[in-house]
């Protein structure tokens, strides 16, 4: 036997059992549908992961492909960087995480399915439902590589605010016990042909514990800027935690701007955009002054939206609630089910 055979084989049976590990511990010990596919067959999928089949490049360590097996579209996600990984854990049990989890949450519409995954690599590659329009954060920032699309309408953004909120909601509600995201943000919300919204990557899921109200984890550095204020001082993590994160793409969302381009001041009250500074002066004034949210929407949705008196009232209240999801005290944030309840209110809102 060669010696890449052999340590296909080591990795496929050391993944294999991290897999039954989670899948005892987060499924009580039921069957998931996952299918096991050679490292050859996603080789094939992509053409050998041809650079000209990445679809989306996110910021650390991952390239999603377009691919075809069986003749289906699908999108496949492999690791191409290195990383260091806290928490005592390497990245295949990262990975394995984000495997059993969105096989978890499989019956919900608003998460991008997961199809199967290869387990001769390491880290493990995994195989999702294809998602034609890419990722929120290439739709709204037209970041590099990124395909061209028509602006997100305002009815449209949110729409998937809504859709993204039950799907966090379900997470925090849905099973025996909370599962907490840690990682919302628009990297990792894709958009199928009819821009229907699915949340993805569940590497970071962390369930809470029989009997708790928080986990206790070592913060992960590259997420600083989601990270709620309790999180990131003391490493305590709640639901809220998410909800905080959640209304940080609230704001993403209303500016088209990226969360690298503000931050939290002054309790929750105010955002400042660091750069350009020329552009960010009348921004901060507004959320001083009642957070008025039309002089802070992203200019590209401004033209076709007039100055109809819904969208007002819906912009307006879409602020409102980014900043009590972004409030300091995490007693005092909205939970995820009261904050879809609130997005669907804002969407029947008419004349």
């Amino acid at each position: 036997m060669s010696k890449d055979r052999k340590e296909k084989e080591r990795a496929f049976f050391e993944n294999g059992s991290m897999v039954l590990e989670k899948v005892i511990a987060f499924c009580n010990g039921k069957s998931i549908p996952i299918r096991s596919f050679s490292d050859e067959e996603l080789k094939q999928a992509t053409n050998d992961y041809d650079a000209r089949l990445v679809i989306v490049q996110d910021e650390l360590y991952w390239n999603w492909y377009k691919g075809s097996l069986d003749g289906r579209l699908v999108s496949i996600r492999k690791f191409e960087g290195g990383v260091h990984i806290t928490e005592g854990r390497d990245l295949s049990n990262y990975v394995i995480n984000d495997l059993v989890i969105s096989a978890k949450m499989s019956a919900h519409k608003n998460v991008l399915k997961v199809i199967g995954c290869c387990l001769e690599t390491r880290p493990p590659i995994l195989v999702h439902e294809f998602a034609a329009n890419g990722s929120l954060a290439n739709r709204i920032q037209g970041t590099r590589g990124s395909q061209q699309h028509q602006p997100l309408t305002w009815a449209c953004r949110l729409k998937i605010a809504r859709e993204i909120a039950h799907a966090i909601s379900y997470l925090h509600t849905a099973f025996s016990r909370p599962i907490i995201h840690r990682d919302i943000n628009m990297q990792n919300i894709f958009l199928d042909q009819h821009d229907v919204a699915k949340l993805s990557n569940f590497e970071f899921s962390i369930l809470v514990p029989e009997g708790e109200t928080h986990v206790q984890v070592d913060f992960l550095s590259w997420c600083v800027r989601y990270m709620s204020p309790e999180y990131f001082a003391t490493g305590k993590v709640t639901e809220k935690a998410d909800v905080y994160s959640f209304g940080v793409l609230l704001l993403e969302l209303v500016t088209g701007k990226n969360s690298n381009d503000f931050t939290q001041l002054n309790n929750g009250e105010r955002v400042d955009f660091s750069k350009p500074k020329k552009e960010c002066a009348g921004l901060v004034v507004c959320m001083q002054n009642g957070a008025q949210g039309r002089c802070i929407m992203d200019p590209t949705i401004l033209a076709g939206e007039g100055r109809a008196s819904t969208t007002e009232q819906q912009l307006q209240a879409v602020v409102d609630l980014a900043f009590a999801c972004r409030k300091r005290d995490s007693e005092i944030r909205p939970t995820m089910v009261d904050v879809t309840k609130e997005l669907m209110r804002i969407e029947r809102l008419v004349l």
